[in-house]
């Protein structure tokens, strides 16, 4: 092997070994091989930053930015309200949700078709005496696969179209996804609705039940008028809680409640104060200062004195910008003017010495505060609320031109009258002309670590072929199939693509695969696009691992699952997929 070959397979296994350890965000891994590729001259100096400006990567973010329009609109809001009906039959019930979010990822940002499942979800499951775990995981995996129907479901599709254009000068168009996706998607969501919620492990989790029992943790003290406490001020107070892991949650002073009590308020004699914190803890703090303990009932009635205090859980999505950071770092009080009063992981609710603990995606946190600095903290701090709400007049105004527009946009492109990037672009124009997506949040939907990854690793993948390490591996694998049917290499070139998936992000697998597939291809003198398909199908199919996808890190808190159970569902399913999808490949597009 030429050096340049060596070089690349050794930053693609240092790339795979970084994204398998999870101590870095795959976009700055990513960022880690461009800058190793343009070092070792595998990439040269001029296409350093060209994936930044590629097709696919353009696509990807007009794509986000649209669906964030809809969502922002409330066009789609009010589908999801259908499935209330049908909660006491949990196979219907199920069936409903997961076909929903699939139709939903056909057109919009998986992501945000899930987030606004899931409270209607958790919400109609609990209703109806189930626990959301039955749910979660099928509505996540159904999120999923409906990216497989159209070429703007899922980046790998993008990916994949882009890399066809190049190679052979025409990309796969809007619904050629559709034969093999649809079937495929279909398949899933039987599955799903018949067996697979049956295999999910149910374990005991607070989302949606009575949020979470504050009782055993909030407790309301009084000031008399002989403690030492009396005419300190409320950040001298607050030190003196911190030598006793208790925090303050609320002041009620002369009947003013106030949620974030003013760091300058003095405190005087018949002040009440909401306490959080482990009774023990509780018990030192108050046996110290000779305060009157009145008791988690008193408190729990105080804390909702106020109508305009609420107390919401929101679940921390993946690459929040408080993910991997401890609470004490976070400073929700002082920046956010909200309280963090609990946090659940993996259904097992947190308390006490919550400054210390580093927060994860997937973890559900409770805050309680006033109810525009708790909505304003969800969105800003990137997390998904838990409750649904409702949809007002303004939104619904919007809601059918935002969807007039994106359907416009679409069908314009899928009867080839303009690109699809031309159709979208003058969608997005459009949505910010009307004040559909006001312009100060126009680039808010972007997901910017994925941007990042597609820019940095499109000339990694590109150098795959530059240096012949392409041709490489293909001639590698036929060698090794022997006399073996070009069949068995295409599941062959599923199944790897599938497992990378299930440890890589999706659009980085579509990137690094969609070269091998196609020289393999090339090579063996069949037709590439069964291949090419292959790869946008299984790059799309992580199910076995809450790591491979977002959506599945994202409902790993609310559904209390640990990483072992997503395999009891999400290897059957995969077997399914390939059962289904390799003939429907060889179907639609003959070798």
């Amino acid at each position: 092997m030429a050096v340049d070959q060596w070089s690349i397979l050794a930053v693609l296994l240092a790339v795979l070994g970084l994204f398998v350890w999870g101590k870095w965000r795959y976009d700055i891994v990513a960022l880690m091989a461009l800058g190793a590729s343009a070092l070792l001259g595998i990439v040269p100096a001029g296409e350093l930053f060209s994936g930044f400006g590629h097709p696919a990567t353009i696509t990807v973010a007009i794509v986000l930015i649209l669906s964030y329009g809809l969502t922002k609109a409330g066009a789609v809001e009010g589908i999801v309200n259908l499935v209330n009906p049908l909660s006491s039959r949990p196979s219907l019930h199920i069936a409903a949700l997961v076909f929903i979010a699939a139709f939903l990822s056909m057109f919009m940002n998986n992501v945000g078709a899930l987030a606004l499942l899931m409270p209607v979800a958790i919400q109609s499951t609990v209703k109806a005496g189930r626990s959301p775990s039955t749910v979660l995981m099928p509505l996540s995996f159904g999120s999923i696969l409906g990216g497989l129907v159209t070429l703007i479901g899922t980046p790998p599709n993008i990916i994949i179209a882009s890399y066809r254009e190049k190679t052979t000068g025409e990309a796969f168009q809007m619904f050629d996804f559709a034969p093999v996706g649809g079937v495929v998607a279909l398949a899933g969501i039987i599955f799903m609705a018949v067996v697979g919620w049956r295999l999910v492990k149910v374990r005991k989790t607070n989302a949606g039940t009575s949020l979470f029992e504050i009782e055993s943790y909030l407790f309301e003290v009084k000031i008399p008028e002989e403690t030492e406490l009396v005419a300190k001020s409320i950040r001298e107070l607050e030190e003196f809680l911190a030598e006793f892991d208790v925090t303050l949650t609320a002041l009620i002073h002369i009947k003013q409640y106030y949620s974030v009590p003013p760091t300058r308020h003095i405190l005087a004699a018949e002040d009440m104060l909401i306490l959080e914190g482990k009774q023990e803890d509780i018990d030192k703090f108050v046996s110290k200062y000779e305060l009157a303990l009145l008791g988690a009932d008193s408190a729990k009635e105080a804390i909702s004195l106020s109508d305009d205090t609420v107390m919401m859980e929101a679940v921390l999505a993946p690459r929040s910008a408080i993910e991997g950071r401890s609470v004490a770092q976070i400073h929700f009080k002082q920046n956010h003017n909200v309280n963090l009063l609990a946090v659940s992981r993996e259904g097992q609710q947190k308390r006490g010495r919550l400054k210390e603990m580093t927060l994860k995606a997937g973890d559900v946190l409770l805050f309680y505060g006033e109810i525009e600095h708790v909505e304003a903290a969800i969105g800003k701090l990137g997390c998904f609320p838990l409750a649904a709400r409702g949809v007002d007049f303004g939104k619904r105004k919007h809601a059918m031109l935002a969807l007039g527009i994106f359907a416009s946009a679409i069908a314009l492109a899928a009867f080839g009258i303009v690109s699809l990037q031309v159709g979208l672009g003058c969608a997005v124009v459009l949505m910010v002309l009307l004040n559909i997506i006001p312009i100060r949040e126009l680039y808010d939907g972007v997901d910017w670590p994925v941007i990042v990854l597609l820019g940095a690793m499109i000339p990694v993948g590109g150098a795959l072929e530059s240096t012949g390490t392409t041709i490489l591996i293909a001639n590698g694998l036929l060698s090794l199939s022997g006399d073996m049917s070009i069949v068995v290499i295409l599941v062959a070139v599923l199944v790897i693509t599938m497992t990378l998936s299930d440890i890589l992000n999706n659009a980085a697998t579509a990137i690094l695969m969609a070269p091998i597939a196609y020289t393999i291809a090339v090579t063996a003198g069949v037709n590439p696009d069964p291949f090419l398909m292959a790869v946008a199908v299984g790059a799309s199919c992580a199910f076995l691992t809450p790591i491979g996808h977002q959506n599945n890190a994202l409902v790993m808190g609310p559904g209390g699952y640990r990483f072992g159970d997503y395999w009891r569902v999400g290897l059957p399913l995969e077997i399914i997929i390939i059962v289904v999808a390799i003939p429907m490949i060889l179907i639609v597009w003959p070798l």
